[in-house]
C-alpha cells in the first residue's frame, strides 16, 4: 500500500468517525469565493437549502478567492486557519495540494455518487485534476463590448484579435491584471499557433514577446482585479470592450439589459471548485465534508447552472441543466460550452500555470510598473 493511499484510507476513517457523530459538528462556516453572480448562484443553489435543511448552522462568505493561495499559506504560517472551505480555480488548487495547503480527498469516499449509482470520480472524470479538487463549473474568460460603441460603417469585433487593433477598434480595454490569458491572447494574435502557446511561453523570448504585443495597447488598457469591475466599465462606458468571466457577462446582458454583447472566440476554459484547507479541527472538518457532499451532488451543480451561465461539472447533472430560474430562458445557447459559443477556444493549462505562475507573476507585475 502505497502512502498516498494509506493517507487517504486514514483520512476516510477520520472523516467516517466524525461523520457519524452530527453532534460534534460545527455550526457555523467560513466559505470563500468570488463574490458577485457567481457567489450568488452558490448561495441559492446550495448553502440556502443546506442551512433550510440543517437549522442552527450558519455560514459566512469571504470574497478573497483570487488572493487564496497567498492568504492560505499566510494562515498556514501563522498556524491560524480560519477558512472552512475555499472556491479556487483549478491551477490554484494544484499548487495549494502540492504545498500541502489543502487536503487530500478521496472523492468516491467523501463524496455523493450520481443518481444512477455511477461513482463521484467517474461522473466527474477527466476534470478532478488534483486529488485535492472538487470541480464544480466549467466556464470561461472572454470579451464583451458596447454595441453602441462600434464605429460606424465597421463590423462588430468578433475575433479576440480585435481587442489589440486600436485603428480599427478605438477606445480604452479592460483586461485582467494577471499574465493568465493575456499572455496567451497576445501570443495567438501576434501568430503563434495555439498548439505552440505554452512551448513560446516558457522561453524568455516568448514572454517577452508577449509582452511587447500588450505594451501596443498598454497605454489604452484598465486593469481588473475584481470580475465585477469589466461589466460596471462597459455599462458606465468607460471601456469599449473587456474581458471577464462568460457569467458576469451573461448577468449584465440578460439581467440588466445592458448594450452589451458577447464576444466568444479563443474564449479561455477554466475549472473552478472547492479545496479544503488542510489541518482542520475535527469538527470543523466533519461540518465542512457534509457540506462538500450536498453542495456537489448532481442535483445541485444542476440548480447553480439555473442562476448562471456555467456548465456544471458533473456529468449527471447537464440532462437537469433548463431555464433561468428568474428570467425563465434557456440556459443551454448562454453556456460556454454550447457548440455556437466553443467554435474557437482556448484550452487552459492548468499544470503549466501551477508550474510557471509565481514566476510569470514576476515578470508581469514587473512590466506593469514599467
Amino acid at each position: 500500500m502505497t502512502f498516498k493511499t494509506t493517507l487517504l484510507a486514514s483520512t476516510a476513517l477520520t472523516v467516517a468517525a466524525v461523520s457519524a457523530q452530527a453532534q460534534d459538528m460545527a455550526d457555523s462556516m467560513t466559505l470563500v469565493s468570488w463574490g458577485g453572480a457567481y457567489q450568488n448562484s452558490q448561495q441559492k443553489a446550495y448553502v440556502e437549502p443546506y442551512l433550510a435543511a440543517n437549522p442552527g448552522v450558519t455560514a459566512t462568505w469571504d470574497e478573497s478567492s483570487a488572493e487564496a493561495v497567498a492568504k492560505m499559506r499566510a494562515m498556514n504560517e501563522a498556524g491560524n486557519v480560519t477558512w472552512d472551505l475555499v472556491d479556487v480555480v483549478a491551477s490554484d488548487a494544484m499548487r495549494l495540494c502540492d504545498e500541502g495547503l489543502a487536503m487530500e480527498l478521496d472523492h468516491d469516499e467523501m463524496l455523493a455518487p450520481a443518481p444512477d449509482g455511477t461513482d463521484a470520480s467517474d461522473d466527474f472524470g477527466d476534470l478532478i485534476v488534483s486529488d485535492c479538487f472538487v470541480p464544480q463549473i466549467v466556464y470561461s474568460t472572454t470579451f464583451g463590448y458596447r454595441t453602441d460603441m462600434v464605429p460606424d460603417g465597421v463590423e462588430p469585433p468578433s475575433s479576440v484579435c480585435d481587442v489589440f487593433d486600436l485603428e480599427k477598434y478605438p477606445g480604452k480595454r479592460s483586461l485582467q491584471k494577471r499574465p493568465i490569458d493575456n499572455m496567451e491572447w497576445a501570443l495567438y494574435c501576434d501568430g503563434v499557433a495555439k498548439d505552440e502557446i505554452y512551448d513560446v511561453l516558457g522561453t524568455d523570448e516568448g514572454v517577452n514577446r508577449a509582452l511587447a504585443k500588450l505594451e501596443g495597447i498598454k497605454d489604452q488598457v484598465v486593469w481588473w482585479t475584481a470580475g465585477a469591475e469589466t461589466p460596471q466599465l462597459l455599462a458606465d462606458g468607460e471601456v469599449f470592450m473587456g474581458s471577464t468571466y462568460n457569467g458576469r457577462l451573461f448577468s449584465a446582458i440578460a439581467e440588466q439589459d445592458q448594450p452589451i454583447a458577447m464576444m466568444w472566440d479563443m474564449q479561455s476554459f477554466d475549472l473552478d471548485g472547492w479545496v479544503v484547507p488542510a489541518g482542520l479541527p475535527e469538527d470543523r472538518l466533519a461540518r465542512v465534508l457534509d457540506f462538500l457532499k450536498f453542495a456537489t451532488d448532481t442535483q445541485r451543480l444542476a440548480d447553480q447552472a439555473a442562476y448562471i451561465s456555467y456548465g456544471p461539472a458533473r456529468q449527471s447533472s447537464a440532462p437537469l441543466v433548463g431555464k433561468h430560474a428568474e428570467l425563465g430562458i434557456d440556459m443551454g445557447p448562454h453556456m460556454p460550452t454550447d457548440p455556437e459559443n466553443a467554435k474557437n477556444t482556448h484550452l487552459y493549462d492548468y499544470e503549466w500555470w501551477a508550474d510557471n505562475r509565481d514566476d510569470l507573476d514576476a515578470k508581469f507585475q514587473a512590466w506593469l510598473a514599467q
